[in-house]
């Protein structure tokens, strides 16, 4: 996607939503599925989605577990209780979003 903007208002909602479907995921696992899901269209840097972890963790949406992995710690974010009714609203409401931008977009007009 060549305007990176498009997605960076939902991107608290495409880590929630990824969480909802996974257990548990570290920060890189995180992009490299978002890349897969997208056929490489949406590309999520580090200086995005970390910033975007430490403000859902902060907001009690996420829980962290740090766990050593091959001598080197990493972090497993998963969604709390609040985190999961966090996702259904926030989806609900992209969904919402997004019948708007089609109207918008396909308007079917009538005289």
């Amino acid at each position: 996607m060549s305007n990176s903007k498009l997605y960076k208002g939902s991107l608290t909602t495409i880590i929630l939503r990824l969480l909802s479907e996974h257990p548990k995921m570290y920060g890189y696992e995180i992009t490299q599925k978002v890349k897969e899901l997208t056929d490489g269209e949406l590309k999520i840097t580090e200086g995005a989605l970390y910033p975007a972890l430490h403000k859902l963790e902060a907001d009690g949406l996420l829980d962290v577990e740090v766990r050593r992995v091959d001598n080197r710690l990493r972090k497993y974010y998963k969604l709390t209780e609040k985190g999961t009714k966090e996702t259904a609203s926030k989806l609900n409401e992209l969904e919402r979003y997004i019948e708007t931008m089609q109207v918008l977009l396909n308007p079917k007009w009538t005289t």
